[in-house]
């Protein structure tokens, strides 16, 4: 039996602007539509644990968020903090800057030294490419850069730069992971046909707003635009 598509919603809640009341009012959302996870600025995880306690959506944190440029000691440090906070999944920003250098080794050792924090704890990790600001073969290569650094899942996108997922992308992704690691498409979900065709090609898990996650499980289409 397939899964309800709400358990594949990594439901967003990353607006930067957000108040607390906000913030706590769209992670109720996301546990009141059984979405996987909620996905949450680091400054909002004791309120997001607090909130999902005793239900079946976790707590997942973005990492190095949006851009991905900050140090790797730096990145590190925060997966360790996140760890040490409980958290159950975390999605990291890849420095697209040096992906789209050509910079692999130090693309490879920044993802690495995150991974060996989350493998020891258990936590998975998933890696954001930022696919629109990056063509075919740059997506290739960091497919097989982060299964050789130990992530967990690739993501296509942080849903705040350029059109979020793409049928191409994403079908690319799959193809070079072949298995070997898990694939999120994200950014620009925001209606259960596309978030159905997505989930039909083979990925692990949906990135969509948490605005829209209650629209597509009804089998509908959000209002507006945006992640």
């Amino acid at each position: 039996m397939s899964r309800p598509i709400c358990r594949t919603f990594d439901a967003a809640v990353l607006v930067p602007e957000m108040s607390r009341e906000e913030a706590g009012n769209a992670i109720k959302t996301c546990v009141a539509i059984h979405a996987y996870s909620a996905c949450v600025r680091p400054c909002d995880i004791e309120l997001a644990q607090q909130i999902c306690a005793g239900s079946n959506t976790k707590v997942c944190v973005v990492l190095g968020f949006p851009h991905g440029v900050q140090l790797s000691a730096s990145k590190v440090d925060e997966a360790k903090r996140y760890v040490e906070m409980g958290v159950h999944e975390i999605d990291m920003v890849a420095n697209y800057g040096w992906v789209r250098s050509g910079m692999w080794d130090e693309v490879r050792a920044d993802i690495a030294a995150v991974s060996a924090v989350t493998k020891s704890a258990g936590t998975p990790l998933k890696v954001i490419f930022e696919t629109s600001c990056l063509n075919a073969d740059k997506i290739r290569k960091l497919t097989e850069v982060c299964i050789e650094a130990g992530a967990d899942f690739v993501k296509t996108s942080t849903g705040f730069n350029g059109a979020g997922a793409q049928e191409e992308d994403v079908k690319l992704m799959l193809e070079i992971a072949d298995g070997r690691i898990k694939v999120k498409a994200s950014g620009g979900i925001r209606d259960a046909e596309r978030a159905q065709m997505f989930i039909d090609m083979g990925v692990h898990r949906l990135g969509v707003n948490w605005s829209s996650s209650a629209a597509i499980c009804a089998g509908g289409q959000a209002e507006g635009s945006g992640y």
